[in-house]
């Protein structure tokens, strides 16, 4: 197809007629550059149907901020185990320290960068796959996998035990500082290989490089405790806990979690991912290790399912979704209900694409990961909305409370945590099978990160 199309002055004249002949493109004129796309395409009938009143619902301790982080995807895991802790021993709150995870989360994954680094020395440095591998070394996303990773080696510690920096609060310049010197080790790696030099020589190296990353960490977020003192009163000030413990320890006796028990189901319909099977996504990790992440794709409704099965049991569940759709932030309320951006616009703009075609065109993959603590179910017993806790503080939405609707759900949840006991027997011995390795870019490799 050789013919180029240009846009004519007869193009623009046609346009601007079209435009100025329609009183509802004026009207839409008019809200939208007064207010903002979102606010005017709001749907009041459809916020109305979100309000916080559900048939099965958990309820914990305080919200929790991860400021201006990345850290969502610790939030959602550590909120669904402080959960346990509470309800263990009866407490008003309590919150585990979300700095000790992300020590040790940058420390993994920049060991993890440098392994890639060593493992591609070959690989062309312009190539896509060097290029994946150096654009985010050690960001601050992760998945439930990853998070487990870090809990099986290094435990958990109450906030106290390790609290939060400025470079916490906000990792952005401790993040760029890594990221700088990470890429100028994986220069001297590529040109010490170059060079000649054998992998022992690369190995010593690689140990004199992980040295400095901690010292960077340790001065930005302080050094990780080994042993701490916990004392944990009841609601009644009733000392229930006390004494000296490790972070394994700490969390064999506050949490008692069987991690390895719980899967990660994944829910996306394109072609190359056919449901039923298990997935993992190449060069996707942190602990060296454990390996990368491993997932089985099923349709929503058992994604569903699954999760309502395990707020049944009074647990709340880990989930990941692209939180940027029809969402009304400042409201908390995920729902294409809510939002009629395609009659502000009169065309089709959010529905331009289903599900799959979003995938495999780059306009959606999971950005953030938070908790299910409830469910709204419908006279059959079918659910119509979703109770989440944020980690955005208490100021967010409806203090510290989303909303997401049924069909959202089908729309824009892409993964959900779960004991593997709520599976069908069929997708338990699923589990078993080898896996389909996919790409380190695909889009089922994206990290929870929402800020």
């Amino acid at each position: 197809m050789d013919e180029k199309i240009c846009i004519s002055p007869s193009d623009l004249k046609a346009a601007r007629a079209r435009f100025a002949a329609s009183p509802i493109a004026a009207v839409a004129k008019n809200a939208v550059s007064s207010v903002g796309i979102r606010a005017a395409a709001r749907v009041p009938e459809g916020v109305a149907a979100n309000s916080l009143d559900f048939d099965i619902e958990v309820t914990q301790g305080k919200r929790c901020d991860q400021q201006r982080s990345g850290r969502c995807w610790m939030f959602a895991s550590l909120n669904t185990m402080r959960y346990r802790t509470i309800k263990k021993f009866g407490l008003k709150d309590f919150e585990f320290s979300q700095s000790y995870p992300l020590f040790f989360d940058k420390l993994e994954k920049s060991n993890w960068f440098l392994g890639n680094v060593i493992d591609t020395l070959d690989e062309p440095l312009d190539g896509r796959l060097v290029s994946f591998i150096l654009s985010d070394p050690i960001g601050d996303g992760g998945q439930w996998d990853m998070f487990r990773n870090l809990v099986k080696k290094y435990g958990v510690v109450p906030k106290e035990a390790m609290p939060e920096t400025a470079n916490s609060r906000n990792t952005r310049e401790m993040d760029r500082y890594l990221t700088r010197y990470l890429r100028g080790c994986a220069c001297l790696l590529r040109q010490s290989h170059e060079a000649g030099m054998d992998a022992e020589v690369l190995g010593k190296m690689r140990k004199a490089m992980m040295a400095d990353v901690w010292n960077l960490l340790a001065t930005c977020l302080g050094t990780p405790p080994e042993h701490f003192e916990v004392r944990l009163r009841d609601k009644d000030n009733k000392l229930v806990l006390g004494g000296s413990y490790t972070p394994q320890e700490f969390f064999d006796v506050a949490v008692g979690m069987d991690l390895d028990a719980y899967v990660s189901l994944i829910s996306a319909p394109t072609a190359d991912k056919p449901f039923g099977r298990t997935f993992t996504v190449s060069r996707l990790g942190n602990v060296e290790e454990y390996g990368t992440v491993r997932y089985l794709n099923l349709p929503p409704a058992e994604l569903k399912r699954a999760a309502i099965a395990q707020l049944r049991d009074d647990l709340p569940v880990w989930f990941g979704c692209d939180v940027a759709q029809s969402y009304l932030h400042d409201e908390g309320i995920m729902d294409t209900a809510a939002l009629d951006v395609d009659a502000l616009f009169g065309f089709p703009v959010e529905g331009c694409l289903d599900k799959a075609q979003r995938l495999d065109y780059g306009e959606s993959l999971m950005t953030h990961a938070m908790v299910f603590e409830g469910v709204r179910l419908d006279a059959d017993g079918n659910p119509t909305l979703w109770k989440v806790e944020n980690s955005w503080g208490a100021d967010h939405g409806r203090d510290g409370f989303d909303t997401l609707s049924d069909p959202w759900f089908d729309e824009y949840v892409y993964q959900v945590v779960v004991d593997k006991k709520y599976l069908t027997d069929e997708q338990r011995a699923a589990l078993g099978q080898e896996p389909i390795e996919l790409a380190p870019w695909d889009p089922m490799g994206s990290l929870a990160s929402c800020r």
